[in-house]
């Protein structure tokens, strides 16, 4: 853990999962926000460019994949993005998005593993 928090963006439509990983990442040193949808998530990467987002796929208003696909295009390969998705889809709906993604988090996780994902992309930002 830094002196400095790395700010994470959570994005998922599931407000009980948001909860749970915005506290278990907050608990760890991170300063977390979240996005119910890919609108919300764009609009918060405009007010602040996180070190990370952890991305769902299927979720109302703008879906990950319009998501990732318009902040590839502002930012590149520079904001790194983890698709977080069910197990059973996880390999294909990230490919579906692209070179873009740095990584998959297949639904249901544990916890250590969110945290081994989250530290592998995350610190390279704080750095």
């Amino acid at each position: 853990m830094t002196d400095r928090p790395t700010d994470i963006l959570v994005v998922d439509d599931d407000p009980d999962l948001l909860e749970v990983v915005r506290v278990i990442l907050t608990m760890s040193g991170y300063e977390v926000r979240c996005a119910s949808n890919g609108k919300e998530a764009i609009e918060r990467v405009e007010e602040k460019v996180p070190a990370l987002i952890l991305l769902d796929m299927l979720m109302p208003v703008m879906d990950g994949w319009q998501c990732a696909s318009e902040l590839q295009a502002r930012y590149g390969r520079s904001l790194p993005i983890v698709v977080i998705t069910a197990a059973e889809h996880a390999r294909a709906r990230a490919e579906k998005v692209g070179s873009g993604v740095n990584g998959v988090l297949a639904k249901p996780f544990d916890m250590d593993d969110l945290l081994r994902m989250v530290s592998r992309y995350a610190s390279k930002k704080a750095a």
